[in-house]
């Protein structure tokens, strides 16, 4: 298939595809007698594992190193599977980290909520400001207080 086949059924750009083919991400395609790039539909699986690598947030290095690894065949399996679950560990931390945000969203959108059915604005503090909170000031160990908040 051409590049723009490709590009339709993967949803990435040409530029997309010719950069991942350049840097080693995708193995270099056949051409034909026009000197076009003539890609085999094999590569539709990897170019979907690499998007999932990339959604997950896999830097495009590990990504690199993963796909050299697979060049090489069988005998890296095992490091191949260690890069994954590696990367697997970074992801269910984050997971984590996100859901706690969701908590805290779910939190604020609660007393929104509440505020509508009871006092004119309240939102989760008084006088329809949020609490202090402590915060360390970016790049010093000193903590700073934070002036009144208007609410998110």
């Amino acid at each position: 298939m051409k590049i723009g086949e490709l590009a339709r059924r993967t949803g990435l750009t040409a530029h997309t595809i010719r950069y991942y083919e350049r840097i080693g991400l995708l193995p270099f395609a056949i051409r034909d007698h026009a000197k076009q790039r003539d890609y085999d539909g094999s590569i539709l699986p990897w170019i979907g594992f690499i998007g999932r690598l990339k959604t997950t947030g896999m830097p495009i290095r590990d990504m690199l190193r993963y796909a050299t690894l697979r060049a090489q065949g069988d005998a890296t399996a095992a490091e191949r599977g260690a890069l994954l679950e590696q990367h697997r560990a970074r992801v269910r931390h984050h997971l984590a980290e996100l859901q706690a945000c969701l908590v805290v969203l779910d939190t604020k959108i609660a007393g929104y909520a509440g505020s509508a059915r009871g006092s004119a604005g309240d939102a989760g503090g008084s006088k329809g400001m949020e609490p202090h909170h402590d915060a360390i000031q970016q790049g010093t160990r000193e903590p700073v207080r934070a002036g009144p908040a208007r609410p998110l």
